[in-house]
């Protein structure tokens, strides 16, 4: 993990750091005098979950259960509350979204990277920073905006062409969450059933991180059957990417 790293414009200012192998960015006003208190902050919230939930690493609270060496029951309450979150998630989505690889290995990734967004977000908010954009590897939770009467605004990636982008997105008020899932990103904590018209990539907006974070990864899985359970059950906002490279989204998906 390397510390945060600077990046100035006039208006505002970027902080930079390494955590769960992907780039996290905190982007708030310039002329605020805790950014760098605040971006240790969040760097610090990271820390604390890769440490806890890695699988790479051995001393690690998910590395020494999947060794046997800790029972989950005698786990963390962190562990635990992540384990809860995803089983959660896993009933919700249908059996799609599960915490168990197909090797036996308990792995929370699918929750872990958005609940330590989630808590990052909380973490600022309590250091009394009200306007921010954090970008954890394409997954982002805005607050307030970069400006008076400006809000902050994410662009998604076209998965053909990387160079390229599919939409830009208004983030505010209930929908201050962006993210997004592809095929190439897929983990073992994600299964495809029999039937399930594919995806290539599949973008949500939602109020929360974790709600968009774990429907993006659970409707790139169960296709578009759950892609449309989605969109009735929960006030989200999908774009997803098919193989062919058309086009399926909700109604709501371009409104500001």
């Amino acid at each position: 993990m390397t510390g945060p790293a600077a990046t100035e414009r006039r208006d505002r200012a970027t902080r930079v750091f390494d955590s769960m192998g992907t780039v996290v960015s905190l982007t708030a006003g310039a002329a605020d005098g805790i950014l760098d208190e605040a971006a240790a902050a969040v760097e610090g919230t990271f820390a604390g979950y890769d440490r806890r939930f890695s699988l790479y690493r051995p001393d690690s609270e998910l590395s020494r259960i999947a060794a046997r060496e800790l029972s989950l029951a005698a786990a963390g309450p962190k562990v635990r509350e992540m384990y809860a979150l995803a089983m959660h998630w896993q009933l919700e989505a249908n059996g799609v979204f599960t915490p168990v690889r197909t090797d036996g290995v308990l792995d929370l990734s699918g929750v872990v990277k958005a609940a330590a967004i989630r808590d990052a977000g909380e973490v600022l908010l309590g250091l009394g920073l009200t306007d921010w954009c954090l970008n954890a590897g394409g997954d982002v939770l805005t607050h307030g905006g970069p400006g008076p009467g400006a809000a902050w605004r994410a662009g998604i990636v076209d998965p053909a062409d990387r160079g390229a982008l599919l939409a830009d997105v208004t983030l505010g008020p209930g929908r201050q969450a962006l993210a997004t899932s592809g095929s190439s990103e897929r983990g073992a904590h994600i299964w495809s059933p029999a039937g399930a018209e594919p995806l290539a990539q599949v973008s949500v907006l939602a109020a929360d991180i974790v709600t968009a974070d774990v429907l993006a990864t659970a409707v790139l899985a169960g296709g578009v059957p759950l892609l449309e359970e989605a969109v009735r059950r929960w006030p989200v906002q999908v774009l997803a990417v098919r193989p062919d490279g058309s086009l399926l989204g909700t109604p709501g998906w371009k409104r500001p």
